[in-house]
């Protein structure tokens, strides 16, 4: 008795499964960061009546406070999510500022969007370290010979610790001077 034929149509579908589940598995899942801020708690908040305690009542620690005016507090959260080369790429992002007076009274809430953010360049140049300048050479020779299993190697030195290295007058056996 023959068998029948099993066609090559029905069985590409099967063949495909496999492949579309992996895809599901290598793809990233978002990451939610911060302090998400609700509509619905804003309203619970009252300028000229609701003070830093009751907005921290109710939303908890601020992400950050502005650095010169301590009085604007900053609710930042974002959705993330990787992209090609592990970079994380902004889905979502949402900052809320809350502005209390001396008293630690609320006087204002608005939002900042991404057009009233401010672009701020990097710095060129670079801050100097105390300590020598070893080259390569030295900083791939320097920690030859010294070991401390508790502090990993280097002479007892650990991050910019008390350690010492006779090559270049750099701190820490690792070349490496304040870390």
């Amino acid at each position: 008795m023959r068998r029948p034929a099993i066609k090559l149509r029905r069985l590409l579908p099967l063949m495909l499964l496999p492949a579309l589940a992996g895809c599901a598995v290598f793809s990233a899942r978002p990451h939610y960061r911060g302090n998400a801020v609700t509509s619905r708690e804003l309203r619970q908040l009252t300028p000229g009546v609701s003070t830093e305690a009751d907005a921290t009542a109710l939303l908890g620690t601020p992400t950050l406070r502005e650095t010169f005016d301590r009085r604007d507090w900053l609710y930042v959260s974002q959705v993330t999510k990787r992209r090609i080369a592990q970079t994380q790429g902004v889905l979502r992002q949402k900052v809320v500022v809350l502005h209390f007076n001396d008293a630690g009274v609320l006087q204002s809430i608005h939002g900042v969007n991404k057009k009233q953010a401010v672009q701020v360049a990097m710095a060129g140049g670079h801050t100097k370290a105390p300590g020598g300048h070893a080259s390569l050479f030295q900083q791939l020779v320097g920690g030859v010979g010294h070991y401390n299993p508790g502090l990993g190697a280097g002479a007892g030195g650990g991050f910019g610790g008390g350690g010492s290295s006779d090559i270049g007058g750099a701190s820490g056996s690792s070349g490496l001077s304040g870390f």
